[in-house]
């Protein structure tokens, strides 16, 4: 591999941009998913009716985003994405497909997170006359503290690897890069720096996730 025709101050520029898709689109991914999967927890344990019936709808909607494939998704929101961005190219567009891919899978990460707090723990906070935001701030969440991370860490790779997916498509960022100046080009040395740089990202925010949830667990 010839590596003099890599332009590196484009590895960088492709860098920034991926981590920017990344990073913007998972602090999204963290809040709605975290509300989404709040909202799963509690309808799911509700003997409600409605609630049941407000579970099973949000269940099926989730699940629907969950198997979409990326790309296909990427396409399906172009519409939604001109709305709101304005355009269907560059980082900036490829956002609003990976919150709308990402969030519902956090949410059930979130979901089977909150049910793996000790009923126990949940039960004296009630006996004790604890309101139902109050067990779910000071308790659920707490508790459920290092799955959520973890949760968050395993979306943030694959929010990683949608980027690159999206690339293909024009959303900028290492994959775009790695597909027109590598691909397209024939011209492997990029393709492989590309390759290596997304690798890096990947090991960088495992590391972090896997120090966070050692910081956080109490176990």
């Amino acid at each position: 591999m010839d590596f003099s025709k890599v332009k590196w101050e484009k590895i960088t520029t492709n860098t920034v941009e991926t981590l920017s898709m990344t990073v913007q689109s998972l602090i999204a991914v963290f809040i709605l998913g975290l509300i989404l999967g709040l909202i799963l927890y509690i309808t799911s344990t509700s003997q409600n009716k409605l609630a049941r019936i407000f579970y099973n709808v949000v269940t099926w909607i989730v699940n629907i985003f969950r198997a979409i494939p990326f790309i296909i998704l990427v396409i399906l929101l172009i519409p939604f994405t001109k709305l709101i961005v304005g355009t269907m190219l560059g980082s900036q567009a490829a956002i609003p497909a990976l919150i709308v891919s990402a969030a519902p899978f956090y949410a059930r990460l979130v979901e089977i997170g909150l049910r793996e707090v000790d009923k126990g723990v949940i039960e004296a906070a009630k006996a004790m006359g604890a309101k139902n935001i109050t067990i779910i701030t000071k308790v659920l969440i707490p508790e459920s503290l290092p799955a959520l991370i973890s949760g968050l860490t395993v979306t943030a790779i694959a929010l990683v690897g949608s980027t690159a997916m999206a690339g293909v498509i024009g959303a900028g960022g290492l994959g775009n890069l790695a597909y027109l100046d590598g691909f397209q080009r024939s011209n492997n040395a990029v393709t492989f720096v590309a390759t290596v740089a997304i690798l890096i990202i990947v090991f960088a925010v495992q590391y972090l996730g896997d120090y966070v949830v050692k910081k956080v667990d109490k176990r």
